[in-house]
């Protein structure tokens, strides 16, 4: 009688824990397109971010101190994308491209020596500490930077809609040439967005390595970075939908380990390859041609 509630326990708290990743990195690629540019390089800023990640918690002794190593290293790498996708006749696409290899080779070469050591982790938030069931307080022991990641979902709606800044960078995603007529450099507000949206996925690389799965290896990321660009699609470029997104997803890739933990062991692979069937699925029944573009810069390149 049991066995649902603790399926849908564990669901739930696998997609806390595997959808802050998501969010953090497509509210990061949400930023950048919201000015006009794609970064399809965010993959190599994922893993290269989870590398510098590990390797400043293990250096420095703090997750903290890793969590801003993460976040340096991706905006390092999407600063690299900025100014080369700022040349005449560079496209986002292959420079984007580019940056995943990049960012992945850097990681790995550089990662190397991180492979067996153990790095400090980043605190859970206990916030099922008023329930005597340990399923319960399990499933909401929270990363403590989920939390973060909820609060620059809001900062970002909120920004958008009633600040200066978030007035520029849609009006350089909108209309470049609104922008130059006020006198804004589109390229500087471009690679300032796109250096930021790099730092923000480069909290969800520190997630990765300092949380979970909580270590080092070259297989970390499995293809979230480009996930992560489908689900600003999916979100129609919108950060509290990136939040629903990023969960939703997280639960997909929960589904196997929680139906694993009440015993269904059968299939397991199957259910491995959910959150990337449900990507395809979502995506072709999104993206009709009455709405594929709805809610997409008009600079975007996938709006031309």
């Amino acid at each position: 009688m049991t066995v649902v509630p603790d399926l849908l326990l564990a669901v739930l708290g696998g997609a806390l824990r595997v959808g802050t990743p998501f969010l953090f990195v497509s509210l990061g690629e949400c930023l950048t397109e919201k000015s006009g540019r794609i970064n399809l390089g965010l993959e190599g800023v994922l893993v290269f971010g989870a590398m510098a990640g590990f390797g400043g918690a293990y250096l420095g002794g703090s997750p903290w101190l890793g969590v801003l190593a993460a976040c340096g290293a991706g905006a390092l790498l999407a600063l690299l994308h900025g100014l080369l996708c700022s040349l005449p006749r560079v496209s986002d696409i292959a420079t984007g491209i580019a940056l995943m290899l990049l960012g992945t080779g850097l990681a790995f070469y550089l990662g190397k020596p991180l492979i067996q050591p153990q790095a400090p982790q980043i605190p859970s938030l206990l916030l099922g500490a008023w329930s005597d069931s340990a399923a319960v307080q399990q499933a909401l022991s929270v990363n403590a930077l989920f939390p973060i990641g909820v609060a620059l979902a809001a900062l970002l709606a909120w920004g958008f809609k009633n600040t200066r800044w978030g007035l520029v960078v849609r009006m350089a995603g909108d209309s470049s040439d609104a922008a130059r007529a006020l006198g804004y450099s589109v390229n500087a507000v471009r690679i300032a967005a796109t250096t930021v949206g790099g730092a923000i996925a480069g909290l969800g690389g520190a997630s990765l390595s300092l949380y979970y799965p909580g270590s080092w290896n070259e297989g970390l990321s499995s293809g979230q970075g480009l996930i992560a660009v489908a689900l600003v699609i999916f979100a129609r470029w919108q950060p509290w939908r990136c939040l629903g997104a990023a969960l939703l997803f997280g639960g997909a890739v929960a589904i196997g380990p929680a139906l694993q933990s009440v015993g269904v062991s059968g299939g397991y692979y199957l259910f491995n390859a959910v959150p990337y069937v449900l990507t395809l699925v979502i995506l072709v029944i999104t993206c009709t041609p009455s709405r594929s573009l709805q809610g997409a810069p008009a600079e975007l390149g996938v709006s031309r």
